[in-house]
């Protein structure tokens, strides 16, 4: 509330939205959004860069209140338009398939240094080989989760697919139908990489209609989206709802698709 009130806004009371890795607030009475994440993630500036450039385009995204990232004490905040969320239909996978398009066509634009796919697949790695940071996971799953991370790293970094920026997690969470259309929110976890990586992350019905795709490629990349969001399930320091919950039951189906993907 203090960041706010230095843009200029009136904040009496903060909302609490969402509280996971990161924390999302509805400010009021301004009705702005404001997202508070550790400072140790150093994302923050990148996701309101990408942000900013999006709109500058014209691309499908939320938009900033403000550029500033206010930084205080161990935590980072950044401040977005808040959106009255339309619930009277789900999407239809037509416009999930044209906003995603549009969002890609809009990235293609946009030149900031991002990590890579595969950077991202080797600190899920390096969760998974870190026994102090994931106590509970059991040596016979760890070795399972780390075979398929390496398997499927080298798979898609020697697809020889496009590559290009991508949100890198544009699942269903992070597009709001709002009243001005389909918008994408939550650009921390950008990175390079084959448009198949962020298709993983969508519903199967948008990776099937969305133009030249590589569907083999695809396979591998939801498998590995199952096995990175598995490990960061077992950091200790993990603050998703019902984590460990969710760490057990996606182990479990990722062994039945690694068995599948065999067969």
């Amino acid at each position: 509330m203090s960041g706010a009130s230095r843009l200029g806004l009136t904040a009496h009371d903060a909302a609490v939205l969402q509280n996971s890795n990161t924390l999302t607030l509805l400010l009021r009475p301004c009705d702005v959004l404001a997202r508070v994440s550790p400072a140790a993630h150093r994302c923050a500036q990148l996701e309101v860069d990408v942000a900013r450039r999006l709109a500058e385009v014209g691309s499908p995204v939320a938009a900033l209140e403000s550029p500033q990232v206010f930084v205080r004490g161990d935590h980072v905040v950044t401040f977005w338009t808040y959106y009255e969320p339309v619930t009277t239909r789900p999407f239809s996978n037509a416009e999930y398939v044209d906003a995603l398009a549009r969002l890609h066509a809009g990235m293609r634009t946009v030149d900031l240094p991002t990590p890579h796919v595969t950077d991202r697949v080797s600190e899920a790695q390096a969760l998974v080989a870190d026994h102090a940071r994931t106590p509970d996971l059991a040596d016979p799953d760890r070795a399972f989760l780390a075979g398929t991370l390496d398997r499927l790293r080298r798979a898609v970094s020697g697809s020889g697919r496009p590559e290009q920026l991508l949100h890198g997690e544009p699942h269903p969470g992070n597009l709001l139908l709002t009243r001005t259309g389909p918008l994408f929110i939550d650009f921390e976890t950008c990175c390079r990489g084959p448009v198949e990586f962020d298709l993983a992350h969508a519903p199967d019905e948008v990776g099937e209609h969305y133009p030249n795709v590589d569907h083999r490629l695809l396979r591998d990349c939801r498998t590995l989206m199952l096995a990175m969001i598995t490990a960061w399930r077992w950091d200790r320091d993990d603050q998703f709802p019902d984590g460990h919950r969710l760490g057990i039951e996606w182990l479990d189906r990722l062994r039945g698709q690694e068995v599948g993907g065999r067969a």
